[in-house]
């Protein structure tokens, strides 16, 4: 995996109590070339408060329209605070499809539950594992200050 990709700036966006993350909610959040790197906190970060929860099959993730405006915005890596960044019950993969294909890396499973939107400096570190299409990862973000450094 490319480090320039997992490390860098990004943008946390909060998508408030939406079902689904759709392209309307990627345009009125602004996000393109000056985000490369897209972090979505969602309702799923109430069930981190919960480890022993039961699984949720309405977890909030990317569409397959919203994964393709991704892909057409430039976005080189895409995070969630769920298991998936595709909706469970789509019938394919598609999302994971579209995004993968363009080489968009998908980080899932994030707790945002104290992360607050805004800009920060992300730090990607996944375990080196061959043969495998994933792998356990450390991600930590640093806040960044208003000239655009971290803190």
């Amino acid at each position: 995996m490319p480090l320039d990709v997992l490390i860098g700036p990004a943008t946390v966006i909060d998508v408030g109590e939406a079902d689904t993350i759709t392209p309307e909610i990627l345009e009125a959040a602004g996000l393109g070339v000056q985000s490369p790197r897209v972090l979505f906190k969602t309702r799923n970060s109430r069930l981190w408060d919960n480890p022993a929860h039961e699984f949720c099959k309405d977890f909030v993730a990317l569409t397959q329209d919203a994964a393709r405006w991704v892909t057409a915005h430039g976005i080189r890596l895409v995070g969630i605070d769920h298991m998936s960044i595709q909706l469970y019950h789509d019938p394919d993969s598609t999302t994971h499809q579209v995004l993968l294909s363009a080489g968009v890396i998908i980080v899932e499973g994030l707790d945002l539950r104290a992360v607050s939107p805004g800009s920060y400096d992300l730090m990607c570190l996944p375990m080196k594992l061959v043969g495998s299409d994933g792998a356990p990862a450390r991600v930590v973000l640093a806040e960044r200050d208003d000239d655009g450094g971290p803190q």
